[in-house]
């Protein structure tokens, strides 16, 4: 304990960091628990598409886009989604899937969706790398 006070001491900004980074994990986790975004895995996501009928929402730039996609994925860069959420009005009923790389950028994607409406709104966990990493199929067209 007494070391622990001494390094507290000795390097008091690496401190401060390292409590204001695990402030902001405990955050972003609180917010992903209690946000009411459902996430979903690839092989959950594929059973929304063929049962609910669900429209998934790429939210990647365009470059990405290009480089490889979900089938029939409608493109919305996410720094345009609250312009465009008009396009997705017809939508609010339906179940939306949201998808970026990660997962993380779809997140906030979903947390935008959430907030105009819609009722349905889930998350790809893990988005465009868990799907290939189950050797899902992407489109280039």
């Amino acid at each position: 304990m007494d070391q622990m006070l001494e390094f507290v001491s000795n390097h008091a900004l690496l401190s401060i960091a390292v409590v204001v980074i695990v402030l902001l994990i405990i955050k972003m986790e609180l917010e992903r628990v209690t946000g009411g975004v459902a996430q979903v895995n690839p092989f959950e996501a594929i059973r929304q598409l063929n049962d609910d009928n669900a429209i998934i929402i790429d939210v990647r730039e365009t470059k990405e886009f290009n480089d490889g996609h979900l089938k029939d994925a409608v493109h919305i860069p996410l720094s345009d989604l609250k312009k465009r959420l008009d396009e997705l009005s017809k939508y609010k009923n339906k179940t939306v899937i949201a998808y970026c790389r990660s997962g993380s950028r779809s997140y906030s994607a979903c947390k935008t969706l959430k907030k105009a409406g819609f009722e349905a709104v889930s998350n790809l966990q893990g988005g465009i790398m868990a799907w290939q990493n189950q050797n899902m199929p992407v489109s280039k067209k």
